[in-house]
């Protein structure tokens, strides 16, 4: 799995920090979505493909 972020379009909800806290994150200063990890591990995957179901943006991408 490899995860593109089009910043973008991030609005900044946080939902995928819920979702896969060990793969997102948030700039401070305005709540862009900040990808820790673009090939993250087989145990993160199903986490990660719930956080870009649910992002109301639509501004990650998996391949």
């Amino acid at each position: 799995m490899r995860i593109t972020i089009d910043e973008d379009k991030c609005c900044g909800a946080g939902q995928c920090v819920l979702a896969a806290p060990e793969v997102f994150d948030q700039r401070d200063e305005d709540g862009v979505v900040v990808l820790l990890d673009a090939e993250p591990p087989a145990e993160q995957h199903a986490a990660v493909t719930e956080a870009a179901q649910i992002c109301p943006a639509a501004a990650i991408a998996l391949a």
